[in-house]
């Protein structure tokens, strides 16, 4: 293995998934639901920017912060544990916690640069920060277009770092019915890159 290199637990079982104020609040739901069934995945800490609130008041109808997860997944989780982006004390702001991997979904180009750049006032980048300085998996899925220079250059910055840039694109050759089953195979093509593969999940077959 090269020097450096990430690794991950054969099947991670710590995640913490984030999501800020970029377009894509049903891939986050979907997300959520797909770890939620996954009885791999022990605990997951959540946290929501106050950007992502209002994006997902426009596109899930989530009201408010209040029974947050419940709304966003229809049911309450025993295993997602919602944490605020202010509390920048909490358990996967240290090292020392033993998350096993971070996923930002959807993940703005201001919260990527502040990742790419090592600013860490809140929780989000500060989770995000201690993830790459531990040497664990950071997957961004970036929501922008069009991309100016400096979101590409602060995508370079945070890939260089060890953050893996998977950009918020679904497929099509699966021939999704719908939007939601766009984000239901993203979610899928995500948990994969985890080590996470889906039941369900779809496989290209050649002609």
């Amino acid at each position: 293995m090269p020097h450096g290199a990430l690794t991950l637990p054969l099947t991670p079982e710590n995640l913490t998934i984030a999501t800020t104020g970029a377009s894509g609040s049903i891939f986050l739901k979907h997300f959520l639901l797909a770890v939620e069934r996954d009885a791999r995945v022990k605990t997951v800490n959540f946290i929501a920017s106050d950007s992502a609130l209002r994006v997902m008041a426009e596109e899930l109808g989530v009201e408010g912060r209040s029974d947050l997860l419940h709304q966003i997944i229809g049911a309450p989780s025993a295993k997602i544990q919602q944490q605020s982006n202010r509390d920048i004390g909490a358990n996967v702001a240290s090292g020392s916690y033993p998350s096993d991997a971070m996923v930002v979904i959807p993940c703005s180009v201001g919260t990527l640069g502040r990742i790419a750049n090592g600013t860490a006032s809140r929780l989000i980048e500060r989770a995000a920060d201690v993830t790459l300085k531990e040497r664990r998996p950071l997957v961004l899925c970036i929501r922008e277009t069009p991309l100016n220079k400096i979101h590409i250059r602060n995508m370079s910055l945070a890939a260089d770092a060890g953050a893996t840039i998977f950009p918020l694109i679904p497929t099509f050759y699966n021939h999704p019915p719908s939007a939601d089953a766009m984000a239901h195979e993203f979610a899928n093509r995500v948990l994969a890159h985890l080590g996470l593969a889906q039941p369900d999940a779809y496989h290209w077959k050649s002609q």
